[in-house]
């Protein structure tokens, strides 16, 4: 199916204006990475034109190749030591309230990356007291001792991605696994902080296998969920075997949130920062 025309519901507009062009200078300038270039995020056009990104740290190389995804794999350079300065700085230049923060898997780390990513929410929280910090963590090999090492830079909002539902994922992911990815999120509600998760559709999961990932999801503390469609990236990624309706997305919307999720994103080109900024009347003094 990945040759199939996309459905109207699917067509965005090309990046351009005044905003994103004032995005995309700060980013190159500070030498930075984001996800919404490195991911080729549909709604690269409408966040930066509302001068928001996603910022990603640790480079941009993965260490793993998820089938789903866009990102490099290969063998990254050594984490820059500047950039927890880089990050804060650019936040500030941007004038953000509301900042998301991301990486790249770094297996090839002692600590995964955890110490990088302490560093650097804490530089983006001293350089910028008054903004929200909604970090998309790796799960850190599953590591409880690395999980707390990064949770003390105390970030809003802690977001780790299941990506699909059980039984799809050892086709998707890689090393990462459903149930270590749910225990990751346990771990973080547990600890006092405000979990979050997203998942993709369109991979050839089933209506009851959606509703399950919810129902795990809740289970391990997990209020917040966003739901997107899988757009398949390059011809070397999985093909898309559905393309799931608009109103199919407002109905996993509206169950997400009857069964007690307090934000569910859910649509077409919902990703996992996408309006994530909506949450901020949950976010602020609701945990640390």
């Amino acid at each position: 199916m990945g040759n199939e025309r996309k459905p109207e519901w699917l067509k965005i507009k090309l990046p351009g204006g005044e905003g994103y062009a004032q995005v995309n200078s700060i980013v190159k300038k500070h030498g930075l990475h984001t996800i919404c270039s490195s991911g080729m995020c549909p709604n690269i056009g409408e966040c930066w034109g509302n001068g928001v990104a996603t910022l990603m740290i640790l480079g941009d190389i993965c260490t793993r190749s998820c089938k789903f995804c866009a990102t490099a794999t290969g063998k990254p350079l050594p984490p820059d030591p500047n950039e927890p300065t880089k990050v804060a700085r650019t936040v500030s230049l941007m004038g953000l309230s509301y900042c998301v923060i991301t990486s790249v898997d770094r297996d090839d780390l002692p600590d995964h990356g955890a110490g990088h990513w302490r560093s650097t929410v804490m530089e983006i929280r001293r350089v910028n007291p008054n903004t929200t910090i909604e970090v998309l963590i790796p799960d850190f090999d599953g590591r409880p001792e690395l999980i707390d090492l990064f949770l003390e830079s105390e970030p809003d909002v802690v977001g780790h991605n299941l990506e699909t539902v059980e039984r799809l994922t050892p086709l998707v992911r890689t090393k990462a696994s459903y149930r270590r990815s749910l225990k990751v999120l346990e771990h973080i509600a547990k600890r006092g902080f405000r979990a979050k998760s997203g998942i993709m559709l369109g991979l050839g999961e089933t209506r009851d296998e959606v509703i399950q990932t919810l129902d795990d999801l809740l289970a391990m503390g997990c209020k917040m969920v966003t739901i997107g469609q899988y757009l398949q990236p390059r011809p070397t990624n999985l093909p898309v075997q559905r393309y799931v309706t608009p109103e199919e997305f407002e109905e996993y919307k509206q169950i997400a949130l009857a069964k007690g999720f307090e934000f569910a994103e859910s649509g077409p080109l919902v990703r996992s920062s996408y309006h994530a900024d909506k949450a901020q009347h949950l976010v602020k003094g609701c945990c640390k």
